[in-house]
């Protein structure tokens, strides 16, 4: 029998796939056979990123250094994949920031800097790797949202927007795209042990313990949790399923 989950011989771009949990995702794909592109601002972290999932899972991983926020590097980098590797399957829209503000705190600059970074790369990058899918016959985009995509946040009113934003653009692409056999869906992460929240949990101690007590499978979420539902939207085993989002969090957003 086929392995619906083998990516054997398949092209995955992990953007922000330096760490975290777009590392975890990258993991998850290079365990399945995948070939990887990390892409990451931080040269030595994103090559590093590379080279240990080249070592650990014997699998093709290259590291490429772009802003994502910037849409003329999304094209170069994009490009620069293409020639390397000749194909592109699989995108995951990984890469993101927070600036942890109440709203009449937040300035427009910040505004439009979460916004950039969070949405406006999803679809630039997305848009950017469409003419290779449709090519290929067909490709996966993961797009990474948050918990905050279902609710706000007092704390983080732009990246809460953003997130927002995410669902309803995998949407629109999955509607946009279906015809062309490229499935866009969305994965929601709770709270997760990253760098990205780390700080919160120093900002705000008692964090920790409170999410805790609401969290159905009482412990925050490890980058290694997010791994099979990626790479289940990023196999044949869900190539009848598009245009949805599925909150990896432990049950947070299902507790009242």
């Amino acid at each position: 029998m086929i392995n619906p989950f083998d990516l054997t011989a398949k092209l995955a771009i992990v953007t922000g796939g330096n760490g975290g949990i777009g590392f975890g995702i990258a993991q998850g794909f290079a365990q399945a056979g995948a070939m990887v592109a990390v892409v990451g601002r931080d040269r030595e972290k994103t090559r590093d990123a590379a080279a240990r999932l080249a070592v650990d899972f014997q699998v093709r991983a290259e590291g490429f250094i772009a802003d994502v926020a910037q849409p003329e590097q999304v094209g170069a980098v994009t490009d620069a994949i293409l020639t390397r590797f000749g194909r592109i399957d699989i995108l995951v829209n990984n890469a993101g920031m927070n600036i942890r503000k109440r709203p009449e705190l937040m300035t427009i600059e910040e505004w439009d800097e979460v916004l950039r970074v969070n949405l406006t790369s999803v679809f630039s990058f997305s848009k950017a790797v469409y003419p290779a899918m449709r090519a290929n016959g067909g490709g996966k985009i993961i797009n990474i949202g948050s918990m905050t995509s279902l609710f706000g946040a007092a704390f983080a009113p732009a990246y809460a927007a953003a997130k927002g934003g995410v669902v309803q653009i995998t949407k629109s692409l999955a509607m946009a795209w279906a015809k062309d056999h490229i499935q866009v869906n969305a994965i929601l992460p709770g709270w997760f042990i990253t760098d990205l929240t780390n700080k919160a949990r120093e900002e705000i101690p008692e964090v920790y313990h409170k999410v805790v007590d609401r969290i159905a499978a009482g412990r925050w979420g490890q980058p290694e949790d997010i791994a099979g539902t990626a790479l289940w939207m990023a196999s044949r085993a869900s190539d009848y399923v598009t245009g949805v989002a599925v909150p990896v969090d432990g049950g947070y957003s299902s507790a009242v």
